[in-house]
């Protein structure tokens, strides 16, 4: 019996690790860890972008089904002139006090999601109130300024609003493929948060735009600096900043939230309808 027990012991020995080999093989977890964790980072943050940009293609697709069903005219983007401030282009409520409702809007009878606009996988928007008045959009701002009203020109050039009841119709874009639709938007309301904000605001405020009235920017550049945009031809592109700045309207900053514009131009070429 002693001799059994003798041997199993020595059995067991030389089957189990020692400290040395033990930290041999945590070392080698740790290294391989810290190698692997980068890249799986990466193509997380990639398969994000890759949803998002699908996110934004259905948003084309249901403006132009939608303007297809109405007579060639793109969705509203949010209506004002009849003194209320109830639609939006991704949902209704029916007091200023409430929150959009999801899958209500104009664009919901064209899109497969009953429950509203899909959201991008890498938004984190702050739902807060005062700041959560734009929420259900799924973090996408819609070129209102230029694509969800008709803006007309005064006699002194500049632009003033005819109708916010209706967008403009899809023959009047000169340039699709340079137009933007929808992007990744944003609102810097407080430090280092963002809220959702439901507009992709060009450089500046069209109707204001010979005064140089320059609007805050909402285009959020949120996967690894870079923007998900969709242009009105379709396609979708992903766009690195290029300028920002902050109105001070806000607490926010838009730097430090990752907002601003993309194009090299200073003008709002890519927003309107030449």
């Amino acid at each position: 019996m002693r001799v059994l027990c003798t041997r199993l012991k020595r059995e067991r020995g030389c089957n189990g690790f020692t400290l040395m080999e033990l930290l041999v093989v945590v070392s080698i977890m740790v290294v391989l860890t810290s190698i692997l964790l980068p890249a799986l980072r990466r193509a997380r943050r990639q398969a994000h972008a890759v949803v998002c940009g699908s996110n934004a293609r259905q948003l084309h697709l249901a403006n132009s089904a939608y303007s297809t069903a109405n007579e060639g005219r793109y969705c509203y983007g949010a209506m004002h002139m009849r003194g209320s401030n109830l639609q939006r282009w991704h949902g209704i409520r029916q007091s200023e006090e409430e929150p959009f409702a999801r899958g209500t809007g104009p664009l919901a009878p064209f899109m497969s999601m009953a429950d509203g606009i899909k959201s991008c996988p890498s938004f984190k928007g702050f739902a807060v109130e005062p700041y959560s008045f734009e929420m259900g959009c799924g973090g996408y701002g819609y070129n209102n300024a230029y694509l969800g009203q008709v803006l007309t020109q005064r006699e002194n050039g500049s632009l003033r609003v005819l109708t916010d009841e209706y967008g403009v119709q899809a023959e009047q874009i000169r340039c699709p493929a340079r137009t933007l639709m929808f992007a990744d938007a944003a609102l810097a309301v407080v430090r280092n948060k963002v809220a959702e904000y439901s507009f992709a605001e060009p450089r500046f405020h069209p109707e204001y735009i010979h005064l140089g009235a320059r609007a805050d920017p909402s285009i959020h550049f949120r996967h690894s600096m870079r923007a998900i945009v969709v242009w009105c031809d379709g396609h979708v592109s992903s766009e690195a900043r290029s300028f920002t700045w902050s109105s001070g309207v806000y607490e926010g900053n838009s730097d430090e939230s990752g907002l601003g514009w993309f194009g090299e131009t200073d003008d709002n070429r890519l927003f309107d309808l030449q």
